[in-house]
């Protein structure tokens, strides 16, 4: 079949759309991605990871507009005559819709030329969008309306031929709320692919520079409701104990300014490591040399139903998680036995619970082997089987 993937972001940045195709292309389907381009000149057509990629140019302005995308349409009618261009071009059968930014032109289109269309929901939109800093500006609150963009989704859902989501959570979240057949919803997790850590390679240079540390490490965006806060309050205590002690930070978000202020005001400056955002491929060599990972994330809506990436970044090469007690995640991670749960914002508890695994070696290593064995079954080879066979 001839998939049609809309995207409106650049590629290949995204690693849910490879990890989706790489499963689909194996079963001998043709993808044809549409993506955007904010810079120019670009390459407009060829094949990434054997998915024919189509670029189309989106300036810096028009992409702010998708903050309006479900209060004011003009995001959506520039994007969709570049949308109907990639549909009759690729001559796709049927569309794949990442998130709802899109959604309303890609919808359009897929009314218009007759083909059927799936919604892949990468996160709840409506949920998290009130944490972020543009919708909190004063403008924000006048022309951004997260319950707007709730009713655009619940819409989108309704008319879907399938829709995808990441949890069995956000499925029963879902459910609660739009009156659908339950058979019409697919699970797939964020997960990652066999070659993100088989044929793992040592950074020397690394292994020897953090040789002496106890290594916890956190990757992905760093604003505030992820959690890092908590971390940071809880390293000085944490040096009683794990004299050796060094947090890597792994990915970065206009909230860093605070944190360092943070590690200044608690004295762990020598304690913390700010790497930055480094390429996935680059991401192993930090979890080599790294004893733990953290996912010390807020509660709300929209982490109660999602797995954030680094879980399963963090079990591929044996570091036992350290979680609040989000609840898909806290679930997964005590399912599998593949980490400990702190309660959220608490620095106490989670001090404890580190200091825990790095007293009890007994349990460090069973975590670690739980984590390894784990990978084998939550890898995304394996975890893919719902999405195949949406296109079966």
């Amino acid at each position: 079949m001839k998939i049609g993937m809309i995207l409106d972001s650049s590629y290949p940045d995204d690693a849910r759309i490879t990890n989706e195709c790489a499963e689909l292309i194996k079963k001998k389907h043709e993808i044809h991605l549409f993506c955007l381009s904010f810079k120019k000149p670009f390459v407009k057509n060829e094949i990434i990871n054997q998915i024919n990629v189509h670029r189309y140019h989106c300036s810096k302005l028009t992409y702010k507009l998708s903050a309006l995308a479900n209060d004011i349409g003009l995001y959506g009618f520039i994007l969709k005559n570049k949308i109907r261009d990639f549909v009759e071009n690729s001559d796709v059968e049927v569309l794949h819709v990442h998130d709802i930014q899109i959604a309303k032109a890609a919808i359009s289109v897929s009314e218009r030329v007759g083909i059927k269309y799936n919604i892949d929901l990468h996160e709840n939109r409506p949920e998290i969008m009130k944490y972020y800093k543009h919708v909190n500006s004063f403008l924000g609150k006048i022309f951004i309306s997260p319950n707007r963009w709730k009713k655009a989704e619940e819409s989108f859902v309704e008319k879907a031929n399938k829709i995808v989501v990441v949890t069995e959570n956000a499925k029963q979240e879902l459910l609660g709320r739009v009156k659908i057949d339950q058979e019409k919803i697919i699970v797939y997790p964020n997960t990652v692919r066999n070659d993100f850590y088989k044929n793992k390679k040592v950074d020397k240079v690394l292994e020897k520079q953090y040789s002496k540390n106890f290594v916890i490490t956190y990757v992905g965006n760093t604003s505030e409701r992820r959690g890092l806060s908590t971390v940071i309050k809880s390293l000085r205590n944490l040096q009683k104990t794990i004299p050796n002690i060094k947090l890597l930070i792994i990915g970065k978000s206009s909230f860093d300014g605070v944190l360092k202020n943070e590690i200044l005001r608690y004295g762990v400056k020598d304690l913390v490591d700010f790497i930055g955002w480094v390429k996935e491929n680059e991401i192993s060599n930090y979890l080599s040399i790294s004893k733990l990972g953290l996912s010390p994330l807020h509660r709300n809506i929209h982490h109660d139903t999602t797995y954030a990436n680094k879980i399963f970044q963090y079990i591929s090469f044996g570091c036992p998680v350290v979680s609040s007690d989000v609840i898909a995640q806290s679930e997964l991670v005590k399912k599998h036995n593949i980490g400990v749960v702190f309660e959220d914002r608490n620095v106490m508890d989670l001090t404890k619970k580190i200091i825990q695994l790095y007293n009890e070696k007994e349990l460090f290593e069973k975590l670690r082997s739980n984590c390894l064995r784990s990978i084998k079954k939550l890898n995304n080879s394996v975890i893919s089987n719902q999405l195949i066979s949406i296109y079966e």
